[in-house]
């Protein structure tokens, strides 16, 4: 979802040809591996003599190498050209309440190293404590991956709530301490040496469905995060939709019936853990504790509390109720949902909320699980950091 840059030259020029033929057989080679010489002209419309030319071009720069050669057909084998995963490397992390997950990865988004770094691993009164504990995680994913900081092109952060693109802060997420100074994008790109980017970790879920998982293919979804917080991520025309502060889709303020309202800007973190709105409904503390409500004993987790029918009966007439208000507005094609809640309760939940937007006059969208596998919020991270990455590496002009 990153933006394009702009060639500079006349288009049509010799120039400018060579710059959009070279980026062709890049995409080329990250989407469909390694391929030969005859297939990258004939997939581009290339003549032989040209694509010769272009990956000679791309070798020299050090964007493609050779892998080997194709066996087993008549005639002289073909030499087969690969992205050159050394061209950049990149880092992606997920932040949450208890820490910091960051991954690296080379340009064709091998993962090559990972590692996790509690918040209990610098002191809460040390100075530039997220800076610290930030640099200890990519640090610790790089040594994994036998790479410095050096080598970084880049890195993208998701954490709960936005960055108000008019202050810089961190909006909607008070449960974070230490991450809401004026200066955080700056502070860790210094300490890092690397541009950063820091985006909300249910926009970086619905980047990480629009390329691996339930969404592909769809222009207009609205993807439905249920988990210890509640949010939405919503994608219109294939762009993410921000908002004025950075918080479209921050759902789980959205005041519903039968939840208290969510009330006051900068509120403390006992305050943010009560919270009001939908979050109140069907985030996952709640789920628990609906459970205990029903009379079910020794619960302690969302797996547990909805594996009883009238659990997971009433939280999807509640998501249903939350989901309809963003179809009323929004009228998505798709509704994709995630977190753990929906998790937990699997195709039985997805067939409830379903059956419960029967005979409402509302726009009826398909209505859909997660399917990623793994991580959804460090794989959007890291889809987004290749994206931006290749975006300057592959400019060939």
């Amino acid at each position: 979802m990153a933006g394009g840059q702009s060639v500079q030259g006349t288009p049509g020029t010799p120039r400018v040809l060579r710059v959009m033929n070279d980026r062709a057989a890049l995409d080329l080679l990250v989407s469909q591996g390694p391929l030969t010489r005859t297939q990258i002209g004939e997939l581009t419309g290339l003549s032989k003599p040209t694509a010769s030319q272009l990956l000679a071009r791309l070798e020299a720069a050090g964007l493609v190498r050779t892998t080997g050669n194709v066996t087993g057909r008549p005639g002289p084998s073909a030499q087969l050209y690969e992205i050159n995963p050394t061209a950049a490397h990149i880092a992606a992390l997920a932040v949450d309440q208890l820490g910091i997950t960051a991954a690296v990865a080379d340009i064709t988004g091998q993962v090559l190293g990972e590692e996790r770094v509690d918040t209990g691993a610098v002191a809460e009164d040390a100075p530039h404590r997220t800076a610290q504990l930030v640099a200890r995680a990519v640090d610790g994913a790089l040594a994994k991956a036998g790479l410095g900081r050096a080598e970084l092109h880049g890195a993208v952060i998701g954490t709960p709530g936005a960055l108000d693109p008019q202050t810089g802060r961190l909006r909607y997420a008070p449960h974070l301490p230490g991450w809401h100074s004026r200066a955080l994008k700056e502070e860790l790109a210094e300490v890092l040496g690397t541009p950063i980017t820091i985006e909300n970790d249910v926009n970086l879920a619905a980047v990480a469905e629009q390329y691996d998982g339930a969404a592909q293919d769809f222009d207009d979804f609205v993807l439905v995060w249920a988990d210890e917080g509640v949010g939405a991520a919503i994608v219109l025309g294939g762009q993410l939709l921000r908002g004025a502060t950075g918080g479209a889709g921050e759902i789980g303020y959205m005041p519903l019936p039968g939840a208290p309202l969510a009330r006051g800007g900068d509120r403390s973190a006992a305050q943010a853990d009560a919270g009001g709105g939908f979050q109140r409904l069907v985030g996952s503390p709640s789920v628990i504790e609906l459970a205990r409500e029903y009379g079910v004993t020794g619960v302690r987790t969302v797996a547990g509390a909805m594996a009883h029918d009238e659990v997971r009966a009433e939280v999807a007439r509640r998501l249903a109720t939350g989901i309809a208000a963003v179809v009323a507005v929004v009228d998505p094609r798709l509704v994709v949902l995630s977190g753990e809640v929906a998790q937990a309760g699997g195709e039985t939940l997805r067939a409830l909320v379903e059956e419960e937007f029967t005979g409402l006059a509302l726009p009826r969208p398909t209505l859909r699980l997660s399917d990623i596998d793994g991580p959804a919020i460090l794989i959007g991270a890291l889809r987004t950091a290749l994206a931006d990455a290749r975006e300057a590496v592959f400019h060939t002009g």
